[in-house]
């Protein structure tokens, strides 16, 4: 039965992300323990098939942004304990009954969770408390940490599993001063907290780029994003591109200048030798941005790098394959090892997370061992 793009697969392989996993695990020191990022369908490369995977391999922990995405992944069975990192206000019921853990970034997303636990005589709910260090976005600053402490000294309906922060430059070498700045408020402010509460929760402050760069503030626990998926912080590393997105070719066609121009807006012009095309069926609603197209980026086929040409249609693009030995259902690579993900995002002016979060659930997620 054909499914909804059945000539298209982003192609996960397990063998690579695995490689991955056990580069990021031999920076830590034994005992800290490991939070594997699957927000976003695991930044593009399939949530529960992801998730499934980091949970065989030993991962301590998962996160997603929403409790939604928490949800489903407890609905396909993954156990692990899952962190939501933007919990919102809206669907704490739900939180509860997934045994989902909320972070907490405010006294008003605080109160009202411990609201809801009251209304269900439930105590000692795991919540991950976020400190602001410097990022601006989410999180409790400095001077909040009173009335922070204030109510939870009354409140039995909450545990603090951990304290965390996010570092908003840990990759670059010119912000290393901010990093470390970030770092050392994150260890006096959750030193304040793990004393107000009396107990010692976990500390997580490193990203990715923090666990390459930065290890020796590991603290308890540290959350693997983009790294797992093969992007490093360092350039040269061993890490390896996880996810392959390709497709096979729907039709060849030989064209002569008489054929006019190729594509939406007659922006592909044929060759006066001649030029022969290739259509694939993934276009800019599967991720292929509109600015790759006349030219602007290439794809593997066979062993060639083939360029776009015209426009890149919703669901359908054009290669030029001139000179290339190609037939009907030949495989082309849109990235992978070749391109990468990372040339991709360089020709967008953009990064490789939003180049891996662009390929929608339409394409099926097809785990290679």
């Amino acid at each position: 039965m054909l499914k909804e793009n059945d000539f298209s697969r982003l192609e996960i392989n397990l063998t690579n992300c695995l490689g991955n996993y056990r580069y990021f695990r031999g920076k830590l020191a034994q005992g800290t323990k490991l939070l594997v990022l699957v927000k976003a369908n695991a930044y593009g490369h399939g949530a529960l098939e992801f998730a499934s995977m980091m949970e065989n391999a030993g991962a301590d922990y998962l996160a997603v942004a929403y409790p939604v995405e928490g949800m489903e992944l407890r609905r396909g069975g993954v156990s692990l304990p899952i962190m939501v990192l933007t919990a919102g206000t809206d669907y704490f019921e739900e939180i509860i009954s997934s045994s989902l853990e909320p972070s907490i970034p405010n006294m008003y997303t605080l109160k009202a969770f411990c609201e809801v636990l009251k209304s269900r005589n439930i105590e000692n709910y795991p919540i991950h408390l976020k400190l602001d260090t410097g990022m601006h976005r989410l999180g409790f600053m400095s001077s909040e940490l009173d009335e922070l402490l204030a109510y939870l000294s009354d409140c039995r309906n909450v545990m603090v599993k951990s304290v965390f922060s996010h570092l908003a430059a840990s990759e670059d070498p010119d912000s290393d001063d901010f990093t470390l700045g970030q770092i050392a408020m994150f260890r006096r402010n959750a030193g304040i907290i793990s004393d107000g509460i009396g107990y010692r929760p976990m500390y997580h402050v490193l990203n990715s780029a923090g666990i390459e760069r930065f290890p020796e503030y590991q603290f308890d626990m540290v959350r693997l994003g983009i790294g797992i998926y093969g992007i490093s912080a360092i350039p040269g590393t061993e890490l390896a591109p996880v996810a392959s997105f390709k497709c096979k070719i729907l039709q060849i066609k030989t064209l002569s200048p008489e054929d006019g121009t190729i594509g939406y807006g007659r922006l592909g012009h044929i060759a006066p030798e001649g030029t022969v095309i290739a259509t694939i069926p993934v276009g800019y609603a599967d991720g292929i941005d509109r600015r790759l197209g006349n030219g602007h980026c290439s794809f593997m086929l066979n062993g060639h790098r083939v360029p776009t040409i015209g426009n890149i249609c919703m669901d359908m693009c054009m290669l030029d394959i001139t000179g290339v030995q190609a037939e009907v259902g030949d495989t082309v690579t849109i990235f992978g090892e070749n391109p990468t993900a990372s040339e991709i995002a360089s020709l967008l002016g953009t990064i490789p997370y939003e180049v891996f979060t662009s390929v929608p659930r339409r394409i099926d997620r097809v785990v290679i061992r």
